[in-house]
This record gives C-alpha cells, sequence and structure tokens, in this order.
C-alpha cells in the first residue's frame, strides 16, 4: 500500500482534521536517507491501514508545510493526533522505532 501524498493545499484537511493519528514524513528525492525509511513507511501504512493514515510530504514541491513546522533536516517525521504534533523523529531510524511510537498513539 502507498503512502498518502500530503501537501501545501491538502494538510490542513487530511493531516490536521483526520479522525486518526497521522504520521507525514517529510523528505525530498536527493535525500539519501529518506530513501531509506521510505520502504519502511510503505509497511507501515499497509500494517495500520484502517488504524492511521501514514504519509509523505515532499519538501522541495510543499515548503509551506515544512517551513510551518520548522523542518529543517531531513527525513523527518511528525506524529499528529487531534491536530497536534505529538511526537517527532529526525533522521534516520529503525522501523521498531515508529512501529512503537505509532502503537502508542493508536492504542491512546
Amino acid at each position: 500500500m502507498k503512502p498518502f501524498t500530503f501537501t501545501d493545499a491538502n494538510f490542513d484537511v487530511e493531516a490536521l482534521k483526520y479522525e486518526l493519528p497521522v504520521v507525514v514524513d517529510f523528505w525530498a528525492e536527493w535525500c539519501g536517507p529518506c530513501r531509506m525509511i521510505g520502504p519502511i513507511m510503505e509497511e507501515l501504512a499497509e500494517s495500520f491501514d484502517g488504524k492511521a493514515k501514514i504519509g509523505k510530504l515532499n519538501v522541495d514541491e510543499n515548503p509551506q508545510i515544512a517551513m510551518k513546522y520548522g523542518v529543517r533536516s531531513i527525513p523527518t517525521v511528525l506524529f499528529i493526533k487531534n491536530g497536534e504534533v505529538v511526537d517527532k523523529v529526525i533522521g534516520a531510524v529503525q522501523k521498531s522505532v515508529f512501529i512503537e511510537k505509532l502503537s502508542s498513539l493508536v492504542k491512546q
């Protein structure tokens, strides 16, 4: 399953007003570590289908949201619940870190 594609235009509705927890992977084509966690985001989108929305936001194509959230290095992954950023990961980390953070949000 493909992760959702967030944009400057749809972020408000698709991330902040979404009823389930949301994971947003801020990335760019030229970013090596971003490509490393890409497959993890695909696996999470599959594993948490119906429990959370997993998506990616290309910072080159959507600079407004990246600026709004102070994303200065990528990959940065934000965890959003009820319209608020409740956690974040900067850099490429192991899949287990994402699963642990996301699982705690889904259970709450």
